[in-house]
């Protein structure tokens, strides 16, 4: 068991070369049940699984007897917080494409409606460097719901700056300008709202920032060095401070 938790997954990548898959997916997080549930949803179709054939781990049901069960499997409904690190939220679609929601800073919390719905999570959380994240149990967000007004006006101004925020990422995603592009990428990351940790200085690397916006590093250095000049923000080791966030959301390009 312990080699395989070493094992990186290029071997099996290799081995689909060349074949015609019509469905491939992990088993971790929710186990093989819970990744086969969510393929038979997505796709309208019903998956019947040979439970004879599902090889196991060596000493694998004495664990689970005793009670050693991965955290991931009941704890994939939390509400999460990042301490430290830079996380990107996403999701993939049935052509095997990726669609970047947003970036998590430090002192960003993020699946509010998720923990409210008491359902998994239904889209892809990434450490773009090492990070820390920190989980507040569902049982104890739902009891601060019902017994905390400050809980409930943080949650609800959450939801609000939540809806927000994804509406100008359509709006992002739907301009072929890089620099309005970049611009509302990081309005976004700067939210003092869903942010508050953040403040005027971002510390992200231009190649973090490729990887949110969906561009190359190349072009958006072009575009921070054109937000520069108009003014809007400033260029430094380690980082970019933020000088004209209005303008960030609002001004087009």
């Amino acid at each position: 068991m312990f080699a395989s938790m070493r094992t990186l997954n290029e071997a099996p990548i290799r081995l689909a070369e060349g074949l015609e898959l019509h469905g491939c997916t992990d088993v971790t997080g929710f186990g093989l049940i819970g990744h086969a549930c969510e393929m038979a949803e997505g796709s309208g179709v019903q998956i019947e699984l040979a439970s004879g054939a599902v090889p196991l781990f060596d000493q694998v049901l004495d664990m689970a007897r005793l009670g050693i069960i991965p955290a991931g499997s009941y704890r994939n409904q939390d509400f999460f917080g990042l301490v430290d690190g830079l996380l990107k939220m996403s999701a993939d679609n049935a052509q095997g494409g990726t669609m970047t929601f947003t970036g998590v800073p430090p002192g960003g919390w993020f699946g509010e409606g998720t923990a409210l719905k008491r359902e998994p999570y239904r889209y892809n959380i990434q450490a773009l460097r090492k990070s820390r994240v920190a989980g507040l149990p569902l049982d104890t967000f739902h009891w601060l719901l019902d017994h905390s007004l400050g809980f409930n006006r943080f949650v609800m101004n959450q939801l609000n700056e939540r809806l927000a925020q994804f509406i100008a990422t359509i709006e992002a995603d739907r301009t072929p300008n890089p620099e309005q592009r970049v611009a509302r990428n990081l309005a976004a990351l700067a939210n003092p709202v869903l942010f508050p940790g953040v403040g005027d200085l971002l510390r992200i690397t231009q190649q973090e920032l490729a990887y949110l916006v969906g561009l190359s590093r190349q072009r958006v250095n072009e575009a921070l060095k054109a937000l520069a000049a108009q003014g809007l923000l400033q260029i430094e080791y380690g980082g970019l401070r933020i000088l004209d966030l209005p303008a960030l959301r609002h001004q087009t390009f």
